[in-house]
């Protein structure tokens, strides 16, 4: 590990007070608030009076790894590409299923892929809405590890990334193109991340994508006030009807959390800012000893 100056504050609880909008960092847009109601509002759910034991009797979901990027300057490694290798042996240690992302350089993307083949196993890639021609391109590079090919829609709304590599707001046509050709050349499912909006809702509708996953990126981008456990439960029955499988990331930091999660439908819970912690605190088995306390 080259961890110089942790990000992380280690808070006694991770729910968004310690890294008041430190972007750069562990932090969110607006002074936290989504990366706040994430983690709160899992405690108002489900509604309707279900006693905690039986939510306990639900068959839990997969937890897996959320896809992280920004070694440097987001966690505080030395060595960017190093972050990588140690967060996915770290989640192999503890038995969590995978996910990578991609983010400018592409030394980001392609450490994340060298670090799954390293551990010889596949995970789920999120690739950022480029162009479609580019998209394609960074599918073909994971293609080796890709057990899922998903594009990250909701990062078009972080504007200076935007700006920087000239992401794209993607309409049904351009998706369906990308689904065709994770489905039919890949041999993969593929995956919609950022479902946060209404006007989301509309994209499955038409898409029918295999995976839909809730997430306002951890409160990092700018779209509207809420968290996702609220715009799981409002919106559950229609997702349900438009796309294989739900998964669900945002503020899950209890074991009751990824009963909710399944109660309103969710096969997968993405987890991203504790297993950061749990590593730059306390080492490769740090997300190990984590989950185990907390999760199982």
């Amino acid at each position: 590990m080259s961890i110089i100056t942790p990000k992380c504050h280690f808070c006694s609880e991770c729910i968004g007070n310690g890294c008041i909008s430190e972007l750069p960092g562990t932090g969110g847009i607006r002074k936290n608030i989504n990366f706040q109601l994430n983690c709160s509002d899992w405690d108002i759910y489900p509604r309707n009076d279900v006693p905690d034991e039986e939510l306990f009797k639900l068959n839990p979901p997969i937890i897996r790894l959320a896809p992280i990027t920004g070694g440097c300057e987001n966690v505080g490694y030395a060595i960017e590409e190093q972050f990588y290798f140690d967060i996915i042996e770290s989640c192999c240690r503890a038995n969590i299923a995978l996910s990578i992302g991609d983010g400018c350089p592409d030394i980001k993307l392609k450490s994340g892929i060298a670090a799954v083949e390293k551990q010889k196993t596949k995970a789920a890639v999120f690739i950022k809405p480029y162009s479609n021609e580019k998209i394609i391109e960074r599918a073909q590079w994971a293609s080796g590890i890709a057990e899922i090919i998903g594009i990250d829609i909701d990062a078009y709304n972080i504007i200076t990334m935007r700006n920087l590599v000239s992401l794209e707001k993607k309409n049904t046509e351009l998706l369906l193109e990308l689904k065709q050709y994770a489905n039919n050349v890949l041999k993969v499912p593929f995956a919609l991340k950022g479902i946060f909006t209404t006007e989301d809702i509309e994209l499955i509708k038409v898409l029918h994508p295999d995976i839909a996953v809730v997430s306002n990126h951890g409160g990092r981008v700018d779209n509207r006030t809420g968290s996702t456990i609220d715009f799981l439960a409002e919106h559950n029955k229609t997702l349900k009807k438009s796309c294989g499988e739900i998964w669900i990331d945002g503020g899950i930091r209890k074991k009751r959390d990824i009963y909710v999660a399944s109660y309103f439908g969710a096969k997968q819970v993405m987890i991203a800012r504790p297993f950061i912690s749990a590593l730059c605190k306390s080492g490769l088995d740090g997300i190990k000893e984590y989950v185990e306390k907390t999760y199982r």
